[in-house]
């Protein structure tokens, strides 16, 4: 059991699945572990393939710190991956004038509350819980002084957190002392500053950890030496704090000078020593920080919950020794994502079907994370451009902007795209270059064929050669229309036993772009005139015509015609024989759309598709009805000489897609056709097969350079039946206009402020307006503030055409399940 019978598809025809030339044979044991996800990598907050354990780092599998890793699930389009949930609401940002002067109130507080504590000046009964607290040995000698000493200093800690609070010390260093510092550091010496200290040795980090150490000591020792004249190191202000007494002077001096002088000097050495990434590497390597549940709750998120490779269902099960097996590839580093991903997808399946459970097990204790391979073998892409998390089936392609214009709690925070959101069909629009292949496409196909692995997906791409979302070996067939060295075809019926059907979708593609600009119903007149041929041709020959067959007749060849007719005659098939009868009467009549059709099919009868689209058999044709597997195909249009039919070919794939999809028995893998460039793609009939979508588990990404390329009646309806919406940088002004409509308004508040000249008739404010009218020249005004609550546009054409940066875009996502978010301006840069 390799497949676990998760990719064997119900009623599709064996000879048109794109399977491997032989059956594969599952992958040797590898030697090293396989590559996957590293989450700890510098600079990096998501999966990746091919990263290396941190140096130093906890012996422990970054397979299994990639699954223990938090991911909250806070709405579509948001990187579940360690995401850490944000207010709905942006707090009020103080000015930095009132932040510093509440520090210097608050400090110059916290100094007079210890002076008076230290001279007695609030009584002894500070002094209270120390004295019952200790027994009577420790109140005299040594003991003594270091238990004063030490209550001194939880004392000082109380006052600084307490007034640090109240004053607001901490958000003051981030404001104004952090940058400095910052800038400074950067300006230092790689040796002495290193930018990145998770690259740094082991050794290295904890040498510079001791010397620090060391350094602080001998400096702490210098600076608490009241032999030395050290005043300005020790931050002394013996003149300036009244402190009466030799015992009282000396325990104010022992715990706050040397506190201070301790903590300032860790302070300025903290960032040589790399204290952080030390407790990182060696500390809390292995304990993840998770974010608070309540705190998630509050933001209306929840968090996913994880099976950290215990497999406790299959253990539950029955099969200890199989779940054992599991457990110890993963924790070995012998398991990838991949694997991961398509073992809990047939673990579904076999909880779907029990009968499935013992060749489940056998399977997984003969071959262990290489069990229920996919068909080609493969348990991994080659090469992986985008970050993945197949947890959740989301891929990243870039970060909310920081822009006042993006919800606050968007800020920052990675967007994704995952099935679900997908399932509702994506509309791009942006001009050449604008980076809707390289920066949204790409990363989705190589997502979808990620999850085609794991036995989730069915992915079919269609473009140019020249724009390929991903190199030939991450599919499973590619087709290359018109070359010569080509190794599969297409089927030209999509893989249909049923006349009509067939006739609907070859008409579609033929001439469904003039049904869209000239309404009039050519649409099922063309229909029904390929299914007066098609019908009696396959009752003739029992399988559809080829192309330069389907040509003849519709041109009208007598010949062919003729030929035709003496097969049906042959077979005893009379009604075929009316079929063609009434055929031959309306190609007689005004306006029949045979010579359309026939001119349109001509587009495909050309030397450069010779040997295309042939329905004997002879070749290895790619049917669409096996989007029941976890099909990848790619299709490359022809890209020189031959636009009419490359548009042909797309709204013929896009046809079949869309009646396959919803026509499938067993939908429980997501399918999904990637179209690069629609243009004069999108007809009435295919914004109605966009709309099935939703329901069949199945969605669309199709990207345009301009709405200009979709006839005008239909741009509307094509915005609105997509959930998905992107506009990149580059757009104009109307098509900015169409997505600004259709994304609605909200409420926000505006502030209007009036200026009022004042004007006295006091004598002498009349001369203090002139003095400053002198000295300003502007006359004496007041300020009206006006706050009001306005409905406007959450992006205005304006914008959207304007105020877009380069590598930029502004998406809008909404679920399957009716959930949706806001337009968000994203960075797509890597």
């Amino acid at each position: 059991m390799d497949t676990e019978g998760t990719h064997d598809a119900r009623h599709t025809r064996s000879d048109q699945v794109p399977r491997p030339a032989q059956p594969p044979e599952l992958p040797p044991r590898p030697a090293a572990p396989p590559r996957f996800p590293d989450p700890a990598a510098a600079g990096q907050d998501t999966a990746v393939s091919g990263n290396a354990v941190r140096p130093g780092a906890a012996p422990q599998s970054p397979f299994m710190a990639w699954l223990s890793a938090p991911r909250v699930l806070a709405g579509p389009g948001i990187w579940a991956y360690e995401h850490r949930p944000r207010p709905k609401d942006e707090p009020h940002e103080i000015a930095v004038p009132q932040l510093i002067a509440g520090a210097v109130i608050s400090f110059l507080c916290a100094w007079l509350v210890w002076s008076l504590l230290m001279n007695d000046y609030l009584g002894p009964y500070w002094k209270w819980p120390r004295e019952v607290m200790l027994p009577d040995s420790w109140k005299t000698g040594n003991a003594n002084i270091v238990s004063s000493f030490i209550y001194m200093a939880l004392i000082l800690g109380v006052i600084v957190v307490i007034f640090g609070r109240v004053g607001r010390w901490p958000t003051l260093f981030r404001r104004l002392i952090a940058p400095v510092t910052n800038r400074l550091w950067d300006r230092l010496p790689s040796w002495l500053a290193p930018k990145d200290p998770s690259a740094l040795p082991g050794g290295q980090l904890i040498a510079r950890a001791v010397a620090t150490l060391v350094v602080v000591w001998f400096l702490w020792q210098w600076c608490t030496d009241q032999t030395t004249e050290s005043s300005l190191l020790m931050l002394q202000l013996e003149n300036l704090t009244p402190v009466s007494g030799q015992q009282a002077s000396y325990f104010y001096y022992a715990t706050s000078y040397s506190l201070i002088d301790l903590g300032v000097l860790l302070v300025v050495f903290s960032r040589f020593a790399c204290f952080s990434e030390l407790r990182h590497r060696y500390v809390s390597s292995d304990r993840r920080e998770v974010p608070d549940a309540r705190k998630v709750a509050e933001t209306g998120a929840r968090m996913l919950e994880v099976d950290q490779a215990d497999w406790a269902g299959l253990r539950e099960a029955g099969a200890g020794a199989a779940a054992d097996r599991l457990a110890q590839e993963a924790r070995s580093g012998l398991m990838n994502d991949v694997d991961h991903a398509r073992l809990t997808r047939a673990w579904q399946s076999v909880r779907v079907q029990p009968s499935r459970l013992p060749a489940f097990i056998d399977s997984v204790q003969k071959h262990g994370s290489a069990a229920c391979l996919h068909p080609s073998g493969a348990r991994d892409l080659t090469n992986r451009t985008a970050r993945h998390d197949l947890l959740t089936s989301q891929v990243r392609i870039g970060t909310a902007s920081t822009d006042v214009r993006n919800p606050y709690d968007r800020r920052g925070t990675g967007f994704a795209l995952a099935p679900d959101v997908l399932g509702t069909s994506l509309l791009a629009v942006g001009p050449a270059g604008s980076g809707k292949t390289t920066r949204l496409v790409r990363p989705l196909v190589e997502a979808l064929c990620l999850q085609a692995l794991a036995g989730r997906a069915a992915v079919v791409s269609v473009g140019t050669a020249g724009t390929a979302p991903a190199p030939d070996d991450a599919f499973d067939a590619v087709v290359k229309i018109g070359h010569r060295d080509a190794q599969c075809d297409l089927d030209l019926y999509g893989g249909t036993t049923d006349t009509d059907e067939a006739a609907a979708i070859l008409a579609e593609a033929l001439v469904g772009d003039l049904v869209a600009t000239s309404p009039g119903g050519d649409g099922r007149r063309a229909a029904t005139v390929l299914g007066q041929l098609l019908g009696p041709f396959r009752a003739a020959h029992g399988r559809f015509p080829a192309v330069p067959e389907l040509r003849e007749l519709l041109d009208g060849s007598q010949e062919a015609m003729a030929g035709l007719r003496a097969a049906l005659e042959a077979a005893g098939e009379r009604s075929a024989l009316r079929e063609l009868d009434a055929r031959e009467r309306q190609a007689e009549r005004p306006g029949d759309p045979g010579m359309m059709l026939a001119d349109r099919i001509a587009v495909l009868d050309r030397p450069a598709f010779e040997g295309f689209f042939d329905p004997t058999g002879q070749s290895r044709q790619v049917s669409l009805r096996a989007l029941d597997h976890p099909l990848r195909v790619r299709i490359d249009l022809p890209e020189r000489g031959h636009a009419d039919a490359s548009r042909i070919l797309a709204r013929l794939v896009l046809a079949q897609f869309t009646e396959c999809a919803v026509n499938r028995p067993d939908r429980s893998l997501f399918a999904c056709v990637v179209i690069d460039d629609a243009s004069h793609v999108i007809t009435q009939e295919a914004l109605r097969g966009l709309q099935r979508l939703r329901t069949a588990n199945a969605g669309a990404v199709l990207t345009l350079r301009g709405l200009d390329d979709v006839p005008e009646s239909l741009r509307g309806a094509l915005l609105g039946t997509v959930g998905c919406r992107v506009a990149f940088a580059g757009v104009t002004t109307w098509d900015g206009a169409r997505f600004a409509e259709v994304w609605g308004k909200a409420w926000v508040e505006t502030k209007d402020v009036t200026d009022r000249q004042i004007v006295s008739d006091e004598p002498f404010t009349k001369v203090l307006h002139s003095i400053r009218r002198l000295v300003t020249g502007k006359n004496v005004t007041a300020k009206a503030v006006t706050v009001r609550t306005v409905e406007r546009e959450r992006w205005s054409a304006s914008d959207l055409a304007n105020s877009v940066p380069p590598g930029h875009a502004v998406l809008s996502v909404t679920s399957v399940s009716g959930e949706s978010a806001p337009p968000v301006l994203v960075d797509l840069r890597p």
